[in-house]
Formats: structure tokens, C-alpha cells, sequence
């Protein structure tokens, strides 16, 4: 059989676009996966980390998780969103100074996420309108997909089952991993 031109994409692929959305995402299958149960947010969206706030944060509580989680019993994950690179320095400077109380952190370069990237077309009116226009359209594809989270992909279930055997585990350590290397920038390495 030949491969699917355009891909298969769930809900969860869709909201990448917009800031908040990668951590939804995330979410979605690494609650369902430790708890056998939905996130329990109306509709599946983390609803303090929807929007066009600059920071936005909110807390998942993981209870009644599956044996092999039970580590992660009564924990409560602090979340946050950063939309914008001046509102990541913030969220940066807690890091550094040892104050951050979060567990996970998205940092979206464009304010709003990709929705208001480079490549967008940029149209008359005030820049919060289009964006929120934007941001609406993604989470109603959202909303519109049969399957709305990753893992319910039957393309990346597919991979795991015949190729990666199962998440973490060293086939996909080993392909999926990277460290980071420091390189310099640009210019250091022509100078060379």
C-alpha cells in the first residue's frame, strides 16, 4: 500500500497552532494514558490556557492513575503558557532564579502561536481580531475531528505497534531522542 500524501491528522495536530495547544495536546494523552480516563476539561480543552493571554497558567491533578503510574498519585502538574518571546523571558528568569513552580512550560515565539507566524497573511484591522478569528477556526477543526488526541492516530499507532514497540522504550529513545550540542551561531561558523 502507499502512504497517505497529505498524512492522517487528529484534533490535537491542529491546535499545534495555536499558543497553549502543544501542552493541550500533550496533555490529552498523557492524562488518558496514566489515568484510563479523558482530561477532565470541557470538551478536552484546558480551558485556562486557551486564549491570547500573554502568560497563561493552570493545574492538572492526576488521581485514581493506573498501577504502573502510581508514582504520579495525587500529583498536581503546574502548568504554563508562554505566548511571545518577551513573556518567555519571564517565565525564563523564574527558571534561573530557582522560583519557577512549573512542571511543564510551552513557549510559543509568535504572539497567539503560529496562527500569527511569519507566513500569515497579514490583513487590515487590529491584529487581536484576526487573531482571535484564527484561533477560533483552529479549535472549532478541532472540535469537528472524529479522533481528537495523538495517540489515537492510527498512524502512530501503527508506528509503535510494528515499529517502535512502545513509548520510551530504546527503539524509540534511541531514534526519537536528541541532546543538545552547543554549535555557536551563524557567524562563528563561517568565520572558521
Amino acid at each position: 500500500t502507499f502512504d497517505d500524501p497529505l498524512g492522517f491528522s487528529t484534533g490535537a495536530a491542529d491546535i499545534f497552532g495555536v499558543t497553549g495547544g502543544v501542552m493541550e495536546a500533550a496533555l490529552r494523552t498523557v492524562y488518558e494514558l496514566t489515568t484510563g480516563r479523558e482530561l477532565p476539561f470541557d470538551g478536552l480543552h484546558v480551558t485556562p490556557i486557551v486564549g491570547l493571554d500573554n502568560i497563561k497558567e493552570a493545574s492538572v491533578t492526576f488521581e485514581n492513575v493506573k498501577p504502573e503510574y502510581k508514582f504520579l498519585e495525587g500529583v498536581t502538574a503546574r502548568i504554563a503558557v508562554a505566548s511571545g518571546l518577551k513573556n518567555a523571558d519571564v517565565l525564563m528568569k523564574q527558571i534561573e532564579d530557582g522560583t519557577s513552580p512549573y512542571h511543564f512550560i510551552e513557549i510559543m515565539g509568535c504572539p497567539g502561536g503560529c496562527i500569527n507566524g511569519g507566513g500569515q497573511p497579514r490583513m487590515a484591522g487590529k491584529p487581536e481580531d484576526y487573531k482571535a478569528r484564527r484561533m477560533k477556526a483552529i479549535y472549532d477543526e478541532d472540535e469537528s475531528k472524529v479522533l481528537r488526541k495523538s495517540h489515537e492516530n492510527p498512524s502512530v499507532q501503527s508506528l509503535y505497534k510494528d515499529f517502535l514497540h512502545e513509548p520510551c522504550g530504546h527503539v524509540s529513545h534511541h531514534l526519537l531522542h536528541t541532546t543538545y550540542t552547543k554549535r555557536g551561531n551563524f557567524n562563528e561558523c563561517i568565520a572558521k
